[in-house]
């Protein structure tokens, strides 16, 4: 009979052994990032698959008997279910490496690590004042919401801090991740200003060898791009990279904005 110890040791055998993440805050250029892996022969970087989102509920008491008896925790059959969606997309699409982009995982990067030992990582870096403007843009087209009794300018307060809110945590955890985890770090600014150079850095970590067809990614179809499963504005979907605004001074920021600009080196 297994015993628990025997069933950890068994559902760390995954069916994919290492999957690859893109650890980064929202709005970081991790679809763009994506769609260029997408485009090599042998990486399937598919649209996010938010697995923070999917649980698994024992919802009876012989349920709850049944993974006891196997040594299974719900986060154990949790992890045997992602590994089991994970697979199903990498055998659909015939190729041999997986990429999984969700900005949420960076919340959640130490239940990732527990699921995939043999996990890698790419850490995707922008400069936090674009990623707060970007954000705020976002919001502010929901602003409508938020119109009445506020004035305009109250308005524009509320969107830039509820931006920082969500930003704020997001970084200290990508932080977090990039000094415990193993991984290559990227930078948006770089992957829009020397594409080339960037993408045959991630390919050799990865082992593969690298394909100039990954610098036009608008030569293949990368599936819908919609809320809530990636980018899905005019410019993703424009097929080019494109690039990069020039890097914002970080003097005359305020000191917590300015404090997160240093914390990922953007001085």
């Amino acid at each position: 009979m297994n015993t628990p110890a025997d069933a950890s040791r068994e559902s760390a055998a995954r069916l994919v052994e290492s999957p690859v993440f893109i650890i980064s805050t929202v709005r970081s250029g991790s679809t763009l990032l994506r769609c260029v892996l997408n485009t090599h022969s042998q990486v399937h970087a598919g649209h996010e698959l938010h697995l923070g989102g999917i649980e698994v509920k024992l919802a009876t008491e012989p349920a709850n008997a049944a993974a006891a008896e196997l040594g299974l925790s719900t986060t154990d059959l949790e992890h045997l279910l992602w590994d089991r969606l994970l697979d199903h997309q990498l055998k659909q699409s015939g190729k041999d490496v997986l990429v999984e982009k969700t900005p949420g995982n960076v919340a959640m990067w130490r239940r990732i690590a527990e699921c995939w030992p043999r996990a890698r990582y790419i850490f995707l870096l922008r400069h936090p004042v674009h990623v707060m403007d970007s954000l705020s843009n976002i919001f502010r087209d929901r602003a409508v919401d938020m119109a009445l009794p506020h004035s305009p300018e109250e308005i524009e307060a509320r969107i830039r801090s509820s931006a920082f809110g969500q930003i704020s945590p997001m970084i200290e955890e990508l932080t977090e991740a990039r000094a415990h985890l193993d991984g290559i770090t990227v930078r948006y600014e770089d992957l829009t200003k020397s594409p080339d150079v960037v993408t045959k850095d991630i390919c050799e970590y990865l082992g593969i060898p690298w394909e100039a067809g990954m610098l036009n990614y608008g030569s293949q179809d990368h599936g819908s791009f919609r809320m809530f499963l990636g980018d899905w504005h005019e410019k993703i979907s424009s097929g080019v990279i494109q690039p990069h605004r020039g890097l914002p001074d970080i003097n005359g920021l305020p000191d917590d904005l300015a404090g997160l600009c240093r914390g990922l080196g953007y001085v």
